[in-house]
């Protein structure tokens, strides 16, 4: 089959396509899909250059994300059958860049009726991330005010949609070029400003804001811990797009008296189901009412993929990015 593999920890130029890949097939408790559709994410930026944590060693098939349909099941598996639509991710980031790919049957999830398979990219990465950061992590709660880093991206824009449904004020912060995407944020800072957190304070009248959700990272995560509340204040680091941070406990103590919370969307899944489950519960009861629509995300051949993901990387890309096998 034709796959994407990367070959190094380079980075994305040095995903090869294939059309040798072998075709896998599902053990027990997995399913076998054909993937129509493959998310693009941030995760894959950093596994290419081996900055994820315990990720494979190349040559390894790329990607976290698949939507596509049920072609195979593996034995004890219940609930699903061949024909069914479903996406789903692999916490370990193989194989979603190709044309088959195999998922534990509990990683997959239904497609929502109506939706085409690239419209579900996203409910199993970038809507749960955003959902559990701003609720059972961040706590927000209406007459809150949020500042959400990377609005423009698929999770940032959902991100804004769920915070103002809750009743929380949204301070939004992307490039100027993409100030326009931003109709559902209350306010709209420049992310690449040095004055960013005085920016964010003069918008809260020097209080700060309630949470930040921070996936900036780099330089911009001491603009993120600037604008958060004292003593109160939220910062719930969900990716580090910009690269490393250092914050100590002196920080802390004497600079920054703000909550900071990691977020890893794997290792709640693997500790913490019973919260996933909540977080998804309440995804699905969003969308049966309408407040989260489907999204058409920019489409590139699999062959595109190293520049795909090069675009992303050079954050000139909106909303969510996808591969057509």
């Amino acid at each position: 089959m034709r796959a994407l593999q990367q070959t190094s920890l380079r980075g994305p130029q040095d995903l090869r396509l294939i059309t040798d890949a072998t075709k896998p097939e599902p053990g027990p408790g997995e399913v076998l899909i054909r993937v129509t559709a493959a998310g693009i994410n941030f995760a894959d930026l950093s596994q290419a250059y081996g900055a994820f944590a315990n990720g494979p060693q190349p040559p390894y098939l790329a990607g976290f994300e698949a939507a596509g349909q049920v072609v195979a099941v593996g034995s004890a598996v219940i609930g699903l059958t061949p024909g069914t639509h479903v996406v789903g991710t692999n916490v370990f980031g193989l194989g979603a860049f190709a044309e088959y790919m195999s998922l534990p049957a509990g990683a997959v999830l239904p497609v929502p009726e109506g939706w085409p398979d690239e419209h579900a990219l996203g409910l199993t990465v970038n809507y749960p991330t955003a959902m559990a950061a701003l609720r059972p992590l961040g706590g927000l709660a209406a007459g809150q005010t949020v500042l959400i880093h990377a609005a423009a991206g698929a999770t940032g824009q959902a991100a804004m949609i769920m915070a103002k449904h809750y009743g929380a004020t949204v301070i939004a912060a992307a490039s100027p070029d993409k100030h326009h995407l931003l109709d559902n944020a209350d306010h709209v800072v420049n992310s690449r400003s040095q004055d960013l957190a005085a920016h964010v304070l003069g918008l809260t009248d020097g209080a700060g804001v309630d949470l930040v959700l921070e996936s900036a990272g780099g330089t911009t995560f001491e603009a993120s811990l600037a604008s958060a509340k004292r003593v109160t204040g939220r910062v719930v680091v969900i990716g580090s797009a910009g690269g490393d941070a250092t914050l100590s406990n002196w920080d802390l103590i004497y600079r920054h008296q703000v909550h900071v919370i990691g977020f890893n969307l794997g290792i709640l899944i693997q500790t913490a189901p019973h919260v996933f489950g909540e977080v998804m519960g309440e995804l699905f009861a969003l969308i049966a009412t309408g407040v989260l629509r489907p999204t058409q995300p920019t489409m590139f051949d699999l062959a595109d993929g190293p520049k795909a993901l090069a675009e992303l990387q050079a954050r000139t890309t909106v909303g969510k990015l996808a591969l057509r096998p």
